[in-house]
């Protein structure tokens, strides 16, 4: 994958996900012995969530605006 390629969206996901794998090998790092795997489990299910959140939020938004563009304003009228 080049990453010279990537939306700037999609760039934003990317960042998002390396700090995502920092912050649970920190806390996989700081865990106590045998607890290890249900911390980390607990942190990625919660970092999914919100990842999956920030991403549908980004498409959604992305459709957005492409509609707005599509459509003209209120009180816009065809001079033809």
């Amino acid at each position: 994958m080049n990453f010279d390629d990537l939306t700037a969206a999609e760039r934003l996901i990317a960042e998002q996900a390396i700090l995502n794998l920092r912050t649970l090998n920190a806390a996989c790092d700081d865990a106590a012995d045998g607890t290890v795997i249900a911390i980390g489990e607990a942190l990625a299910v919660d970092q999914g969530r919100e990842r999956t959140r920030k991403t549908l939020q980004a498409a959604v938004a992305a459709q957005v605006e492409t509609v707005q563009k599509k459509v003209p304003p209120p009180g816009s009228a065809n001079a033809e």
